[in-house]
């Protein structure tokens, strides 16, 4: 079932049992509802003008899905996705890096996209979702990147260690799952990786102070926060009003989820 007949049939089924609306719950659940339905109208209609390929950003060019395994597919197509993290990319990568461990993959945004940007690098992306494992490897294949994208399930907290005395970036986007992965008790290796995680203490209080706790003493912590974005669009969005143009930008956050960027104090050759 897609977006459209996700969001008419649920409101559907609220009217006609006599959902009142007059909650600040209620409200928001149809606001974000019918949001999700128009941006996904927006990414349809970008497909349908350019083809489902990556307007601008580090990964312009990239040969994208039609149909995101998780979350806002517009903010990709359009290169403004998460692009507070693209300084970092720049400055993390430009220091030489054997490979990268991407957990919580998707179908394969950054996987594939630093692929394509590192070429000289070895990926290595995981994801407990079959759906998402197979679309990560068709969009490898699509890009030609697919003998340097290795795609594994569930990373395991001690499994940094099999990649001890690599230069290495570490990203960590798993839904809250970041306390259980990243255990530099259980993992030592961690504390000579560059690491970006995505912090949810909308489901687990704490996560990111906790992170920060543990990391503090091998690595240099900054955080970074989701901000609105100034990013060119195509032409014909001058056409469509200007909460489309922030839809189009619109990356399907339920809260606030700041990223860690941590470099190692001292970084293992």
């Amino acid at each position: 079932m897609n977006i459209t007949q996700l969001s008419a049939n649920v409101l559907t089924k609220w009217v006609t049992e006599g959902q009142p609306f007059d909650t600040h719950a209620q409200l928001t659940s149809a606001l974000r509802l019918l949001a999700r339905w128009r941006s996904t109208v927006i990414a349809n209609t970008y497909i349908a003008r350019h083809g489902a390929v990556i307007m601008q950003g580090p990964f312009a060019g990239m040969k994208y899905v039609e149909s995101a395994t998780e979350g806002a597919l517009i903010p990709r197509l359009i290169g403004s996705y998460e692009n507070e993290l693209h300084p970092y990319f720049e400055r993390l990568t430009a220091s030489g890096l054997d490979c990268v461990i991407d957990i919580g993959c998707a179908e394969g945004y950054y996987a594939v996209g630093l692929a394509r940007l590192l070429p000289d690098v070895t990926v290595h992306a995981y994801d407990i979702s079959r759906v998402a494992q197979a679309a990560c490897r068709e969009l490898a294949n699509r890009n030609d990147v697919s003998g340097r994208v290795i795609i594994g399930e569930r990373f395991e907290p001690d499994g940094f260690e099999a990649f001890k005395g690599k230069s290495c970036l570490v990203m960590v986007d798993t839904e809250g799952a970041e306390l259980d992965i990243l255990q530099p008790d259980l993992s030592p290796a961690l504390a000579g990786m560059r690491i970006i995680v995505e912090t949810h203490d909308m489901f687990t209080k704490g996560a990111m102070q906790t992170l920060i706790d543990r990391f503090e003493t091998t690595h240099d912590i900054v955080r970074v926060d989701a901000k609105l974005k100034a990013v060119e669009l195509p032409e014909w969005f001058r056409e469509l009003a200007p909460l489309d143009h922030l839809l189009a930008t619109w990356e399907w956050r339920s809260g606030p989820t700041p990223w860690l960027i941590m470099e190692p104090k001292t970084v293992s050759a």
